[in-house]
Parts: C-alpha cells; structure tokens; sequence
C-alpha cells in the first residue's frame, strides 16, 4: 500500500513537472512560428505546388547544408503545432520508397504574404520586442503605481509611443488592418443584415479604412466616415462614399445613422477601463438617432464566456490571453455578457442583442 502511495505521488510529481515544463516553454511555439515567418516558409511551400522536401526547402531557403538539421528541427515543431502536414512522397530515384515532403496546413494560409486576408503583419507586430518586452517588467509593474506594464517597460503609453514614432505607427496599423480585413469578410458573408436600412455609418477607431472600403464597397448606398486620430488618417484619400475624419472620440463622434466599434483595425473597448468606456458609448449615442429612427451601435468584440458555459476551452483561453495582453499593454480588458450590459445602460442606452457568430468575437447591437 505504500509502495503504491509513494506510486501515486511519484506520478503526480512528474505530471506536475511536465505540467509547468510546457507552459515555460509555450513561448517557442509563437517564436517559431515567427522564425518561419521571417524567412518566408509559408510563401516557398505554397509556391511549390507539391509536397516540399526538406532539401528542397533548405535550397529555396538560400541556406547551407549544414543548416538542414535545424531547418527539420523548425518543421517538426510547426508539424506538431499544426501550422504544416507532412505528406509522404515517392522518392526521385526509387519510386518504391518514400521521403516527407510539407504542405500548408489551413491556418498558415493565413499566414501567406499576398493573402488580403493573411495575418502576417498582425503577428509580427504582436511579437515584436516592443509588446513583449513588457512581459518582462509585469512582476515589477504591480509592485509600482505605473499605470501599465507598457509604461514600466517604456516609460510612456503605447499610443504616446506610436505618435511620437511614425515607423511604429504604421506597424501597428497594418497589422490590425490585416486581422480587420479577415474578420469583416465573415462579417458580410454571414451578418449582412446587420447594414440592412442603414444610409450611413461612422467607423470609430477604423484606422487606414479597411473596414470602411469592405463596407462601402459591400454597400455602395451606405455613406462610411471613417473616424480615427489625425495623425493616423491625415493623407489618406477617400472617395464618394468614403470620408476620412481626425479626431478624437473621448471629446466627440461624427453624426451617423449607426456608429461601429472594433476590436480589429484599432483596440477599441477592450483597450479602456469602464470609466473611459461609458465616456465613448456616451459620445457613440450622441451620435446616432433614436431606435425608432433607425439609430444603433454596432460592436464586434470579444464576450468572453463562463468557465461553466461549456465552451471550447482553447477559444476560452485565447480570450483570456486577449485580456492579459490588454493588461500589459493598456488599461482595458476582455468583458463577459454582465459586464457589457453594465457598460451599456450606465451609458443610456436600452437594449443589446449579442451574436457570437465571429468565432473569438461576437457581433454586439446596441439600441438607445
């Protein structure tokens, strides 16, 4: 019996081991995925058309020889992680044996250069030493009265440093244009109606207008203002049924017959404490018509479910990464069903209807 005691504990050591082993570890996963993305991985396999041997690959990489055995050691992990399939192939000479050769597997076509859809950008930008640097100071930051972690790391807020750097500003823009471009797709494929009776439209915190022109062009008899900072819009041109306009949305929001709020293109709720959240929907209904005119908010955000509401756990976790991030780097966070409607009626209005048809995020009307 004791034997079996001591069994049991030994077992439950060495799973407590392996348990903590692999969350220290989870890091090279997203750094290899960045490794691959660096040199351009997707885009030489998908060009290939065929199953990609791994010489083939080392040779269309440019790279010595000697360099195959970490190029494998790359691949068997984003085989493991399900970024590529490994495929077996007839060899050139002997058609009775076999080599591996990768292909893409769904999500690294999202990963592809020339894809409008591809999330390339969106990941470098979110791996880039200037968002995870912060990471670094977060044990110092609770420590200390600095209002994030970003400003323990960097002595200001993200948004000071992005204005005071154009370079990094386009980074960041890009990259939330690119998750942007995805997730409106699926919004206009699957959520129409939503733009149903709709003439007009402002896009807060809509960046370089990729929302805008999807919608527009979606819905040429909807006028769209896109509706962001001065630095972020000033050159940008518009067209006949696109206008661009700086501002900012803390002091007022441009008239329309609805106003959008996202969490693509620019952070927008989840970047804000509740305080400043009220301060936005306030402006948001100030903006638009009554309900019985046609007026409403549109958001597309993250509700973030109950541990008990039976939902998938991976996309419950990737919700809650999204709220540490928000920690780290600014003073928002990631908010369930209460917490939105809290928001909502402290701000006047009277109802809300939540969709969660966009995967992570759902599709949040809100009424006056």
């Amino acid at each position: 019996m004791a034997l079996m005691q001591h069994g049991e504990l030994s077992k439950t050591l060495l799973h407590s081991q392996a348990h903590i082993l692999n969350h220290i570890f989870s890091f090279i996963k997203s750094m290899s995925l960045k490794c691959a993305i660096q040199l351009n991985i997707p885009d030489i396999i998908n060009g290939h058309g065929s199953p990609m041997l791994l010489s083939e690959l080392v040779e269309a990489l440019a790279l010595k020889k000697e360099r195959t055995q970490f190029v494998y050691r790359l691949m068997r992990i984003l085989v493991h992680s399900g970024f590529f399939i490994k495929q077996s192939i007839p060899t050139r000479n002997d058609q009775e044996q076999e080599e591996e050769g990768y292909l893409l597997a769904p999500s690294s076509r999202l990963l592809l250069k020339e894809d409008p859809r591809s999330l390339m950008p969106y990941l470098l930008a979110l791996l880039d030493p200037t968002l995870t640097d912060p990471w670094q100071d977060m044990g110092i930051w609770f420590q200390n009265d600095d209002i994030t972690p970003f400003h323990t790391t960097h002595g200001k807020s993200l948004y000071d440093l992005a204005g005071e750097k154009p370079m990094l500003s386009q980074f960041f823009n890009e990259a939330m244009a690119s998750d942007a471009r995805l997730v409106i797709s699926v919004v206009l494929e699957q959520c129409r109606d939503v733009f149903q009776g709709l003439d007009s439209i402002v896009d807060v915190g809509g960046g370089t207008g990729a929302v805008a022109k999807a919608i527009v062009n979606a819905f040429p008899n909807i006028s769209c203002i896109n509706f962001d900072l001065p630095h972020v819009v000033n050159g940008l041109v518009g067209s006949k049924n696109l206008t661009y306009v700086g501002g900012d949305m803390f002091e007022f929001i441009p008239n329309a017959k609805s106003v959008m709020l996202k969490e693509i293109d620019k952070w927008i709720m989840h970047n804000w404490n509740d305080e400043e959240c009220v301060k936005i929907l306030k402006n948001c209904k100030e903006a638009i018509p009554s309900k019985e005119n046609g007026g409403k908010l549109v958001i597309i955000d993250m509700v973030v479910k109950q541990v008990d509401e039976g939902d998938n756990e991976s996309s419950l976790e990737t919700q809650l990464f999204f709220d540490m991030l928000m920690m780290a780097c600014l003073t928002g966070r990631q908010r369930n069903e209460k917490e939105w409607a809290k928001l909502f009626f402290e701000s006047g209005f009277s109802d809300y209807k939540i969709n969660p048809v966009l995967g992570l995020r759902s599709l949040i009307e809100v009424y006056p």
